[in-house]
């Protein structure tokens, strides 16, 4: 049987031509049902002959996530853990925020693997170790997911407004999959993303890297956590395998649009990463770059040997940043109570029935 949901739309028009013998529009309404209008049955697909369905019944399944736990954080955010067809859990997070216009918008933290292979000693996905790597279909099935328990099914104006690719995984070890369903995302007649509102984010990864860049798919996030290699290397081993001057130099030369910066992300890890000279010295190496810097602090998990920055160093380590002329902005953590905030998924259920 063919997962239909993991077909790029020229992978689509292939089976539907070269397979099923079927005139090329077709492909056109399925995937419209599929990706514009969330069908969850090909029987909903009501402009498609009977008879063509009878033979997708046949030789496609539309394969989507279950979801097997909704946890709703006091600030509105909403953690998804979904069931795979093998089984394998993963997490997915809707986080709301208001718009400068005062509207509320709503942001998907999508994961890329079931798993993660490199090993953070900050990360509870980290701590889990790696299992595999999630197809495109799997990978847009958590947006599905999400619009179906949202009732966003208007595609001129999604109630999620911008998908960032920071849930579980390191994306660039899956960049085959991943370039797929961003090419996937980003069709006219299905969910219509425009790259400006898709982030990948990697902790520095060789291979893929400028990949990505010419792809012109996605903005670039970069999990830098440590101004030097040696700290680097302490806290984050697999990424660390990349000499961290080798990363800079890189992403140097990284292509971006007009307007468009590599954003570094940082998490302040008590009494670690976040003093004055650790400022200092971060203002240094990022300040070749055309990028703005996230400061985020750390948000405890069990089993992890980190505590919280206080706020007076935060505030002190942020003032640093502006001195030294770096965009650096607080961003606040959302869904911390259902361990749903950075560093936080472990596809781990409680036991508690779907919502």
């Amino acid at each position: 049987m063919v997962d239909i949901l993991n077909l790029t739309y020229p992978e689509l028009e292939g089976f539907i031509v070269g397979e099923l013998g079927e005139p090329r529009f077709r492909a056109g309404q399925i995937w419209q049902w599929l990706w514009g209008k969330n069908a969850a049955s090909f029987a909903e697909m009501t402009d498609v002959s009977k008879h063509l369905r009878a033979r997708l019944e046949e030789r496609a399944v539309i394969r989507l996530p279950e979801v097997a736990e909704v946890r709703t954080s006091a600030d509105g955010t909403e953690k998804l853990l979904l069931r795979l067809a093998d089984g394998a859990l993963v997490e997915t997070v809707i986080i709301p925020s208001v718009g400068r216009d005062g509207t509320m918008r709503l942001a998907q933290c999508l994961s890329s693997q079931v798993g993660c292979a490199m090993g953070c000693t900050f990360c509870s996905t980290g701590a889990m170790g790696f299992t595999r790597n999630m197809t495109a279909g799997e990978i847009l099935g958590q947006v599905l997911a999400a619009r179906a328990r949202l009732g966003d099914n208007r595609p001129d104006r999604p109630m999620i407004r911008n998908l960032v690719f920071m849930g579980m995984g390191e994306p660039l070890l899956n960049l085959k999959e991943v370039t797929r369903a961003l090419s996937m995302l980003h069709h006219e007649r299905g969910l219509a993303f425009s790259p400006r509102r898709v982030t990948v984010s990697t902790c520095g990864i060789k291979r893929g890297l400028r990949e990505l860049g010419d792809s012109g798919l996605a903005f670039l996030a970069v999990s830098l956590h440590a101004p030097n290699q040696a700290l680097r290397a302490r806290i984050m081993p697999g990424a660390a395998v990349w000499p961290l001057d080798e990363l800079m130099a890189a992403l140097a030369e990284y292509p971006l649009k007009t307007r468009e910066r590599i954003t570094f992300e940082y998490l302040l890890l008590g009494g670690v990463n976040d003093g004055p000279e650790h400022a200092r010295e971060l203002a240094r190496l990022i300040a070749p770059i055309k990028a703005k810097l996230n400061l985020i602090a750390y948000n405890p998990s069990a089993g992890q040997p980190y505590e919280a920055p206080s706020e007076e160093r935060i505030l002190a380590f942020e003032r640093i940043l502006w001195d030294k002329n770096i965009t650096a902005i607080l961003r606040k953590s959302k869904g911390r109570d259902i361990n749903a905030a950075c560093g936080q998924l472990a596809a781990e259920s409680r036991g508690r029935s779907p919502v």
